[in-house]
């Protein structure tokens, strides 16, 4: 079977909680593998035709810390031929000027260097102004909102896996 790469960041714990019922909803750590960018390395990513990447959004627009010290070891990367998946952690009422910059960051960079961004995810239900990573009208991947809509991640979660599934063709 096919094994997928998940890398995150996390600072309040979120977005690794986020990423444990991603891996689940994928069937456990016999499909995905999750990674803390804290403790992961360049070499970690070659492995994996099928990525995904979860960062907040933290202070003011800005990456978590973990992957802003991570960011430029992503040059290093041959992204080429790779489907990658985001999601992010942010807040929607008390940042509404930058929700989710963080997941439209990261994506940017990632398929400048040749990934293929796969999971987009619809702006309907969610209220912001402005966010880095709505393109073409959607998320470049899945928003989520603990502060604001904690009630909603599970079954955005399983709705964009079984989304993923499809994209990745596993």
């Amino acid at each position: 079977m096919v094994k997928i790469g998940l890398f995150y960041g996390t600072q309040t714990g979120n977005t690794q909680t986020a990423a444990e019922l991603i891996q689940k909803e994928f069937g456990g750590d016999s499909v995905v593998d999750l990674y803390d960018i804290s403790a992961a390395n360049a070499d970690d990513f070659k492995q994996y035709e099928y990525l995904i990447i979860g960062c907040p959004t933290w202070n003011i627009g800005e990456l978590q810390s973990d992957w802003e010290g991570f960011y430029d070891q992503l040059d290093s990367i041959n992204f080429s031929g790779k489907k990658v998946a985001y999601f992010g952690a942010g807040d929607q009422i008390g940042y509404a000027d930058n929700f989710q910059d963080a997941m439209g960051i990261l994506e940017e960079k990632i398929a400048s260097l040749g990934g293929k961004t796969v999971g987009y995810w619809p702006t309907d239900g969610y209220e912001h102004s402005e966010s880095k990573a709505v393109k073409n009208g959607r998320f470049v991947g899945l928003a989520i909102d603990e502060d604001n809509q904690s009630d909603l991640t599970d079954t955005r979660i399983k709705t964009w896996v079984a989304q993923l599934k499809q994209e990745f063709g596993v």
